[in-house]
């Protein structure tokens, strides 16, 4: 085993279980504040590993071997280096402390040229604005008739509602790993073998369970501080919406991006309508810290993400 297969080794490990537990929040979060007291934390565990494997197994076989699902086109396999490894390294480190990041930006930015970044960065830059003013647009309408706080769900709809989140979370969850398993397979062989894939599978639902037995770890605060988001009916439109705009994304072209740009716009808009329609009960004074403690986190992720990247090319490769 050469320096660069254990410097692989280590930034897949470091990768699988950063980008889940960072990204967690995005497509699992109000999944697990909405269920996690009417069911234990494995059957949360067993379902989202369900769709994990589909996905992983969907991307082997459609894409010969490429559990990307083609997102790796625009960055060409290299041998990892340590600075490599490194990357998902100050991505545990900002997880840890409740930092949602860009995995994109963080992990990917070490394999790519500046051109690719800017690409990256253009992109997810119109995912943040698209998402905030669709969620702007959605909630405007739905907020005048939806108000978790005071119309609860009765009881004999709970079993609609219940279904209708998972199958939602379930759709976003799919939606979301055929992006952002881009930032884990970047370590990986293009095509991948069998029993290197089962290997993959059982690294990723191993860091899944994690996340479920701990209910979303730090990160999970960014969607336990948002307006009714633990409710099973806003989960079902925040979900449905999200992996709507991811699969919009997906087809405009084969460049990353940050998915948790596309999240945090969406949240945006979302507290924006909200206190547009209930500014009586609700005040911007509330909103505007949120969404400015949400948009500085995002920037210290890219201001990471384009130092690693110049460091990179001027300092350990300048030729």
């Amino acid at each position: 085993m050469d320096i660069h297969t254990i410097y692989a080794i280590i930034g897949f490990c470091l990768a699988a279980y950063a980008v889940i537990a960072n990204d967690s929040v995005q497509t699992l979060g109000t999944f697990i504040a909405s269920n996690h007291k009417a069911f234990k934390w494995y059957w949360l565990w067993l379902a989202a590993s369900a769709v994990l494997v589909l996905a992983l197994f969907s991307g082997w076989y459609f894409y010969d071997g490429d559990i990307s699902h083609g997102r790796l086109d625009k960055i060409p396999p290299v041998d990892i280096q340590w600075y490599h490894a490194a990357a998902p390294a100050v991505l545990v480190l900002l997880t840890r402390i409740g930092i949602p990041v860009s995995t994109t930006f963080l992990v990917l930015s070490a394999f790519a040229s500046t051109v690719v970044l800017k690409d990256m960065l253009f992109k997810s830059v119109i995912g943040y604005g698209l998402a905030a003013v669709v969620a702007y647009m959605f909630w405007l309408m739905l907020a005048h008739f939806l108000n978790e706080k005071d119309n609860q769900v009765k009881t004999g709809h709970r079993g609609f509602w219940r279904t209708a989140q998972w199958v939602a979370t379930g759709f976003l969850w799919y939606s979301w790993l055929t992006h952002d398993m881009a930032n884990i397979a970047v370590f990986l062989p293009r095509q991948l073998p069998l029993p290197l894939l089962l290997l993959t599978i059982a690294a990723l639902t191993g860091w899944l369970g994690y996340i479920f037995y701990s209910h979303g770890g730090k990160i999970q605060e960014i969607v336990l501080e948002k307006t009714g988001s633990r409710f099973m009916r806003s989960a079902t439109f925040i979900d449905l919406i999200y992996a709507f705009l991811l699969i919009y994304f997906k087809g405009m072209n084969s460049i990353p991006m940050s998915t948790t740009w596309v999240f945090v716009g969406l949240l945006t808009g979302r507290e924006l309508a909200i206190a547009t329609v209930h500014r009586e009960s609700y005040k911007f004074t509330y909103v505007f810290p949120l969404i400015g403690k949400d948009f500085m986190k995002m920037m210290i992720g890219l201001a990471i993400s384009v130092a690693i990247v110049l460091a990179i090319h001027n300092i350990f490769q300048p030729g």
